[in-house]
């Protein structure tokens, strides 16, 4: 089977919990404090893989959560970091977030990496606490949440020629002729449901890989048959190769045919028709086919060049094949998204200000904090202590989160809860 498409959730490991402690040795009075700092969680990371073809294994491992950061100690000793989560993709998976859409990664090179959920940094110890007016403070941070979300796998085959054209016009044929690929072939529409790889070697000893893609059909570009599956895996190939059948056999004109492929490259990406394109006018081998390319050639306005050939008979293949491997030569690879230098260049985007905190009120009278900042904030006070506590409580009424509550009427006594912990108004 071959699997293009899949949704994940990955998480960054959380980092480790800062530590409250003292130095306490037999000749050292007033040791001060002695915590020292989490350790920073483990990132998830994918990696491309040359030796992997399909998403298969993500059909049956979908939740990648990285480990979290080792806890500080006494003596201020640092937690351990975590090493990096790393999982392996093929060549050619592109990384969508699946909330705002947004491309993260755009993976083709083999040894290529890219951090997909980021680690959260470690909690400070409370030595990092000490000041001159509270030297020996009982204040220490949890650790980070790591980064979570859901994001979409896409795969693009990587492959320098793509063989395009209608149902049953012997692209599979072709295939299974220059290359040792097997692709299921027979005379019903749609016989191809995924993409075939075969790596093609010319006379001249150069190879190159070729992809027998899903027969394309009229409304391909809004979904329409396979439509969309198969357009995906077009857009990283170099060369187009337009597989035509020239015997009309199944009634259709073969330059209409033509015709009404490239407009649904053209609908899908106009960058599809910047790719060179050869002509391939198959099936020779039957009747009708000499008259019908005639006639072809005498319609056909583009500037690409028409092979005869047929599949069957191996007829016209070898200078196919060569006239291929010069153009794949010439032409460079099309980048899908466009790339930037990040160090050099800025990109100012207009992003919506999150608000730190949100209060609602629940069918109990009980008033609800939600907020990424407030969350964040709340996972990375520690409880244990009545300081920490004071600390989070400072926070809280420097976020403006007493005056909003006391504006929505909430008086002394009320219970207010954060997450899955609730507390009493105090006014």
């Amino acid at each position: 089977m071959f699997v293009d498409k899949v949704k994940i959730y990955v998480k960054g490991g959380d980092g480790g919990n800062g530590q409250v402690s003292f130095r306490r040795e037999k000749y050292v009075p007033d040791g001060g404090p002695a915590g020292g700092d989490g350790g920073r969680g483990a990132s998830v990371v994918f990696e491309v893989e040359e030796g992997l073809r399909t998403l298969m294994d993500f059909r049956y491992k979908r939740h990648f959560k990285a480990p979290r950061g080792e806890h500080g100690r006494p003596k201020n000793q640092h937690g351990k970091n975590s090493e990096d989560m790393i999982v392996k993709v093929p060549p050619g998976t592109t990384v969508v977030d699946d909330e705002t859409g947004q491309v993260i990664a755009d993976l083709t090179e083999h040894g290529q990496r890219a951090v997909i959920a980021k680690g959260g940094r470690g909690g400070r110890g409370n030595t990092r606490f000490a000041t001159p007016v509270n030297p020996a403070p009982e204040i220490a941070e949890n650790g980070e949440p790591g980064q979570e979300r859901d994001v979409i796998l896409e795969l693009k085959v990587l492959a320098d020629v793509g063989l395009v054209g209608f149902p049953s016009v012997g692209k599979s044929t072709l295939l299974s002729v220059v290359s040792a690929a097997k692709p299921k072939i027979a005379d019903y529409h749609f016989t191809t449901i995924t993409p075939n790889l075969g790596v093609v070697e010319t006379e001249d000893n150069r190879s190159f890989v070729m992809a027998d893609l899903p027969g394309l059909i009229e409304g391909a570009h809004e979904g329409v048959g396979l439509g969309h599956q198969f357009l995906r895996h077009i857009e990283r190939t170099r060369v187009i190769v337009h597989v035509i059948d020239m015997s009309a056999l199944e009634g259709r004109d073969p330059y209409e045919d033509y015709l009404l492929i490239n407009d649904e490259l053209k609908q899908y990406n106009m960058r599809l028709l910047e790719r060179p394109q050869v002509i391939v006018a198959n099936k020779m081998d039957m009747p009708e086919s000499e008259a019908n390319l005639e006639a072809f050639k005498e319609k056909f306005e583009d500037d690409y060049p028409i092979f005869p050939i047929s599949a069957i008979t191996k007829q016209g293949l070898r200078d196919l094949l060569l006239t291929i491997a010069n153009k794949i030569e010439e032409t460079p690879e099309f980048p899908l998204h466009e790339e930037t230098d990040d160090s050099t260049r800025v990109i100012y985007r207009h992003e919506k200000e999150e608000k730190p905190f949100v209060i609602t009120r629940d069918d109990d009278g009980t008033f609800v904090l939600s907020g990424a900042g407030l969350e964040k904030l709340f996972k990375m006070t520690d409880f244990s202590h009545d300081e920490s506590i004071r600390r989070f409580a400072r926070q809280m009424r420097g976020m403006g989160i007493d005056d909003a509550l006391r504006e929505r009427g909430a008086k002394d006594g009320d219970l207010v809860r954060i997450m899955k912990f609730e507390f009493e108004f105090i006014d």
